[in-house]
């Protein structure tokens, strides 16, 4: 069966061959988000760190080789260290002698050193260091891939192993994924077949394939997150870090939600395309017969599903903060039509005194909200029109130069909290970078609302 991995594998060489080629490889698969310190010693000339921090966990979990005292003969504190073959597919680098390195003196930190340059020196923020192990006559060698985080690599590796919104570092077992999520899939599979045999596969299929709309999935994650945490509506005013909520509803629980909609949809689908909706004698030759004949559209029916994923999580994250604009009693308007046909996600309070401030009174402002910005975030300036512009992000990968070039227009980051603090982000060092708190405590209630009463 096409696989989760298998839809990115083009057959071309680069873009995601790399990763694909090692998740299906390596026995065992280390996954570490870079903090800034993991990547800007290869930017920065002022930098010395050379090198890429092991959490405690990684280290001690055999995943490497065993760490050993170093002899030293000033009678110092002990130095725990190890040395392995390391291959760097991606700038055609092999270290023979990359070093893990364990100075008890500093604690817990231990660095792996020896790792080239290049492969560190161009990567966006909350980018992802990939190393794959592999034995060979006992022998383990290691395949390293440095993993952008505004790439399309990082969806496949986030989406292939599970990774949630908060993930920092972990040792996977990439067969072990593939296996869980085939199985998934071929479970409800099961049950698809058996409406076929009875003659019912169109009528199982409008039970149960059909994914909600955006509005109701939505709804169904912000619901759940409410019952986890005994809330009873997502009240920017009674939630500490209102922007870490609408991150793990949009991000983590509503994803969950999707994928095994998304599972159900596309077993039904494998199913009517490979033996039709009409119950018949088929062999096995005859399932390969036509497994071959509609091999292009089986192909199509999984790239989809990746295309969905993405096209959905603009609508989760703004549908969250609507709810939360509602729940807080924040006035608003949303996605009215401007001059030029201007339509911003929110205008707070309401188009009339955005455009016509009370002498007096705060201004309004526009509040866009993307889960990606990129480039985007130029389309959204040109949504200012002489007023306040914030824009909501859960978007990690956004570069210091960026962040500085809104600042210079008048546009205002509004981060989860997580990230705003996160040492794998630039949000840190910004000004003009603020948290959902700080938007609704400090922007709204300390400065704006009660003029717009």
């Amino acid at each position: 069966m096409t696989t989760q991995i298998d839809m990115f594998d083009d057959g071309d060489d680069g873009g995601a061959t790399l990763l694909v080629d090692l998740l299906r490889s390596a026995s065992l698969v280390l996954v570490k988000k870079l903090s800034n310190n993991d990547r800007d010693w290869a930017q920065l000339p002022n930098k010395h760190q050379a090198g890429v921090y092991i959490p405690p966990a990684q280290r001690e979990s055999g995943f490497f080789p065993a760490l050993v005292e170093k002899a030293r003969a000033d009678g110092g504190a002990a130095i725990r260290e190890c040395f392995f073959r390391t291959e760097w597919p991606q700038v055609d680098v092999v270290r023979e002698k990359t070093r893990l390195v364990h100075y008890t003196s500093k604690g817990p930190e231990t660095h792996m050193t020896g790792v080239p340059k290049p492969a560190f020196a161009t990567l966006s923020p909350a980018s992802f260091l990939v190393i794959g192990r592999h034995v060979t006559d006992g022998v383990p060698v290691y395949r390293c891939l440095t993993i952008d985080s505004a790439s399309a690599d990082a969806l496949l590796l986030t989406d292939t192993l599970s990774l949630p919104a908060d993930f920092v570092a972990g040792i996977f077992e990439p067969a072990a994924a593939l296996a869980a999520e085939r199985d998934a899939i071929l479970d409800f599979a099961g049950r698809a077949i058996e409406a076929w045999l009875a003659g019912g596969i169109a009528a199982f299929a409008d039970d149960n394939a059909a994914l909600p709309s955006t509005v109701v999935l939505a709804r169904m994650a912000r619901e759940k997150y409410l019952a986890d945490h005994g809330l009873a509506t997502l009240d920017p005013w009674a939630i500490e870090r209102p922007g870490d909520a609408v991150r793990e509803i949009s991000r983590t629980i509503e994803w969950e939600l999707f994928r095994e909609f998304q599972r159900r949809e596309r077993a039904i689908m494998l199913v009517r395309t490979i033996l039709g909706d009409t119950p018949s004698d088929v062999t096995a030759a005859g399932i390969i017969r036509s497994l071959i004949d509609n091999i292009g559209e089986v192909d199509r029916l999984m790239l989809s599903a990746s295309q969905q994923r993405k096209s959905r999580a603009g609508y989760s994250f703004e549908h969250q903060i609507e709810a939360m604009l509602v729940a807080g009693t924040v006035p608003f308007e949303k996605q009215v039509v401007m001059d030029a046909k201007k339509r911003p996600d929110f205008i707070l309070p309401s188009l009339a005194r955005f455009t016509t401030p009370v002498p007096g009174a705060a201004n309004g402002l526009i509040l866009s909200a993307k889960t990606t910005l990129r480039e985007r975030w130029k389309q959204v300036q040109r949504e200012m029109t002489g007023g306040d512009l914030f824009l909501a992000t859960v978007d990690e990968s956004i570069a210091a130069n960026a962040i500085e070039d809104m600042a210079s227009l008048g546009i205002v980051l509004v981060v989860p909290e997580t990230l705003r603090e996160s040492r794998s982000t630039e949000y840190v060092r910004h000004s003009n970078v603020i948290g959902f708190d700080g938007f609704f405590q400090d922007e709204l209630r300390g400065r704006r609302m009660a003029g717009w009463v």
